[in-house]
């Protein structure tokens, strides 16, 4: 089932990047999110799928859709994009994939180490590193995308008025 679901991400994450159609990259976005909230499923995470499914299966992809909708003619296709910096992309992307591969198929070497510097975490613990004030947290990270976010929003109405 791992490999049903891994495969699907890849091939939806592909379909997402490559289609010209924008309302199409955004429902396949949807699919890949609802595969990552299935991988979710399967370790046993059913708080981090339910979160997956409702915020960003449910809210950022709706947002998305919003957006588009708002600011673009959604039938659409995108013109196909020629640069002469095509070569020079799909090398990062090799390069990209051969140390992703690399990390992979290293992991057993350091993860002895690894898991044993590391102290036992909990999903409480996670969290609480996460939405912190302390030293170390991201809380103000956190608030700065959603500020960001609405922003975006309210530019996509302002420009959707001007036409």
């Amino acid at each position: 089932m791992y490999f049903v679901i891994a495969i699907s991400i890849i091939v939806f994450s592909v379909l997402t990047v490559t289609t010209r159609q924008i309302l199409r990259s955004a429902t396949y976005l949807l699919f890949v999110l609802f595969a990552t909230a299935l991988l979710y499923f399967q370790m046993d995470y059913e708080f981090l799928g339910a979160v997956q499914i409702a915020v960003y299966a449910g809210g950022i992809v709706v947002l998305f859709v919003f957006s588009i909708l708002l600011t673009h003619q959604p039938g659409a296709d995108a013109p196909a994009l020629t640069s002469h910096r095509r070569w020079l992309g799909i090398t990062a992307a090799v390069a990209s994939l051969a140390l992703c591969a690399y990390a992979v198929f290293s992991f057993d070497a350091f993860a002895g180490r690894l898991l044993a510097a590391m102290p036992e975490l909990t999903i409480d613990k996670i969290g609480h590193f996460l939405l912190s004030t302390d030293k170390l947290g991201y809380l103000l990270p956190f608030e700065a995308v959603s500020v960001l976010l609405l922003a975006c929003i309210i530019g996509g109405v302002v420009i959707a008025r001007r036409r």
